[in-house]
């Protein structure tokens, strides 16, 4: 059990726990060498014994070792501490884009905007170094104070030409590839796809299927017409809507087929300023509705 004060190999004091999910706790620490906050991942006591969770934990570290990215989250360092795995990563202090979506409920086509330019360079940047992410959503991405973004947690990617140490469905079904929902193997299309859902709910404050059980949101992927953003959000311009729906196509080979080709799309509707106006109809021009 590790405690506050703990110290990991001679370098890393534990300052505070931060917080808890499945498989791991985090912790923040002290680095006595770099003189800075860092944050630990430790694997929980009893998945110590799991074969697939530890396989997890090192599979993230291997998968994240070479990225120098500025819009991912850095792993340092990883080593065992009473049998149990842990990672040091660099320490992000902010809330996560689903965070501030359930405190603001939406963002604005500008900012979404500039948050998918960041993430779909993260996501280029992965794809050309052979690695899919397989879990892209807000929960997973954290927005810095100055606007910066960085995409994390990376336990289930798994190299484009290989397979992962997790096979089978993974991620969270509500923003998983069709394909995937049917049980086939991810590809880079799908982290597009995963994008495309990402960004419908910044702009709209909803997912594209959220109604029912697990395996209905599966269905739903698979069989139900991605819906568009004038469900929720008409005043959006059109052209967003185009690339979302690309984005989301049911087939993978409808989609964009590379993260860049869905940045550069992005960069030319903003370009276009009034692309990023808010439309409103007659009724609200006259009565100011929303």
């Amino acid at each position: 059990m590790i405690k506050i004060g703990d110290v990991l190999s001679n370098r890393y004091r534990i300052t505070g726990r931060i917080g808890t999910g499945g498989t791991a706790e985090v912790y923040s620490a002290t680095d006595f060498i770099k003189k800075e906050t860092v944050a630990v991942k430790i694997i929980k006591e009893e998945l110590v014994n799991d074969p697939k969770s530890v396989a997890r934990f090192e599979h993230e570290a291997e998968a994240c070792a070479s990225f120098n990215h500025p819009n991912i989250v850095r792993v340092y360092n990883q080593g065992q501490v009473n049998g149990c795995s842990y990672l040091v990563f660099e320490y992000v202090k902010s809330q996560t884009l689903f965070d501030r979506l359930d405190f603001q409920t939406t963002y604005s086509v500008k900012e979404a905007s500039e948050i998918m330019l960041q993430l779909l360079d993260a996501v280029n940047y992965i794809h050309n170094k052979g690695i899919i992410h397989r879990d892209i959503k807000p929960q997973n991405i954290f927005y810095l104070a100055n606007g910066t973004v960085k995409l994390a947690d990376f336990g289930i990617a798994q190299n484009i030409d290989e397979e992962g140490p997790y096979q089978g469905v993974f991620g969270s079904v509500y923003y998983l590839a069709p394909e995937v929902c049917s049980g086939e193997s991810a590809s880079a299309q799908s982290d597009i796809y995963s994008c495309g859902v990402t960004y419908y709910q910044l702009l709209t404050g909803h997912l594209p299927f959220e109604d029912g059980s697990t395996k209905d949101i599966a269905a739903a992927h698979v069989k139900r017409n991605f819906p568009h953003l004038s469900k929720f959000q008409p005043e959006i311009a059109g052209v967003f809507d185009k690339i979302i729906q690309k984005a989301c196509a049911k087939k993978p080979q409808d989609r964009y087929q590379t993260a860049k080709e869905m940045m550069d799309d992005i960069a030319t509707a903003m370009a276009n300023k009034d692309n990023l106006k808010v439309r409103r109809n007659i009724f609200q021009k006259i009565f100011g509705f929303k």
